[in-house]
């Protein structure tokens, strides 16, 4: 009797870590919803991602190769030698030094960690050596605290927050090529679906490149804690036709044109502290410190992707910005309600 539950004790044992073992192996061969996430790291779409997302399903396979077999022996090692009914208790023969063991669990290691470098490198450095062609799109990103400030200094652009660029025909590839400046302190660009993360440290130039293969919107995060309002330091990439990108281009090369409807609001805001920090193209307005406002509406966000570009929004920006990201560094301006609403008005005209 004592046998037969002990068996059956066993067997249940066996069947319960077998169904635990295999279970979260097996739920990755459900395929991925690439429209579950706009950071779905599952969803490559240019050359940069779809390298790392090799490697490492690469390394997960090796790590699930390890894992199942050490747990397997863990299983066969509890099922073959648990206590039985008729055990003496006496102790079993012990083996000492082993060469062959010590040797196999020391050189075993060191080749899965040695692949597992080589692979590393090697799309390290395929991605690094990248040749970069004549037609590349070239673009300045520079880290804030806390905003992304992007200039394209072969087109003559300068803008904030949403990246665009075009996309990328395998037939004729336009890559875009990335030099990454920081203006304080370390900050990461990061977008899952385009790049791995590259850092932005101070006085210390770094690239990245990505030729997105499909259109739409990709976001991603500064990925490297940057201060209070790292986690609102979003990124946001609009990946556009040929046609498009072209056309994008040549209404921000454009100056700010405002209507004379609200000359008002653009006397208040160019003499006011504003423009200690902010540019609008062809005004008195020639600050650096923060993001460029000459074509504010055409973006779709304010404050880093923070909260939609709407005037309600923009009229809370300007009033309280720690309504929007506690912590901000803007200043609140202290502006009546009547100069509040005409600063508003002047900026939702920029276009």
């Amino acid at each position: 009797m004592g046998d037969k539950n002990s068996t059956n004790w066993r067997t249940r044992f066996a069947v319960q870590v077998i169904v635990l073992l295999f279970l979260p192996v097996a739920a990755p061969a459900v395929p991925a919803d690439p429209s579950f996430s706009p950071t779905n790291i599952f969803a490559p779409v240019s050359t940069p991602a779809h390298s790392i997302f090799g490697l490492s399903l690469f390394a997960l396979a090796v790590t699930a190769s390890i894992f199942v077999i050490v747990f397997s022996l863990l299983v066969y090692c509890v099922v073959r030698f648990a206590r039985r009914a008729d055990d003496d208790g006496r102790e079993p023969p012990q083996v000492y030094g082993s060469n062959q063991v010590e040797l196999a669990w020391t050189v075993i290691p060191i080749l899965i960690v040695v692949v597992l470098f080589m692979a590393t490198a090697r799309v390290i450095a395929s991605i690094q050596k990248a040749a970069r062609p004549a037609n590349a799109i070239q673009v300045i990103a520079i880290g804030h605290q806390f905003w992304w400030e992007y200039r394209y200094p072969g087109l003559k652009v300068v803008t904030a927050n949403e990246l665009h660029v075009p996309v990328s025909d395998p037939a004729h590839p336009t890559p875009t090529f990335i030099t990454l400046l920081s203006a304080d302190t370390d900050h990461s660009f990061w977008v899952p679906r385009l790049a791995g993360k590259t850092d932005l440290i101070p006085n210390h130039p770094n690239t990245m490149w990505f030729d997105p293969q499909q259109t739409g919107l990709y976001l991603g995060q500064c990925a490297q804690y940057c201060g209070t309002q790292h986690a609102k330091m979003l990124l946001r990439v609009y990946v556009q036709s040929g046609d498009e990108f072209n056309r994008w281009i040549e209404e921000q090369t454009q100056p700010a044109h405002a209507s004379p409807a609200v000359s008002e609001g653009q006397r208040i805001f160019e003499t006011t502290a504003c423009i200690n920090c902010h540019a609008v193209a062809g005004t008195a307005a020639n600050g650096l410190f923060g993001p460029d406002l000459t074509h504010l509406m055409s973006r779709e966000t304010i404050a880093s992707g923070a909260a939609p570009n709407t005037p309600e929004s923009l009229k809370l920006w300007i009033q309280n910005p720690d309504a929007i990201k506690p912590g901000s560094k803007m200043p609140a301006m202290g502006l009546s309600d009547h100069e509040l609403d005409a600063v508003t008005a002047y900026l939702a005209t920029l276009r």
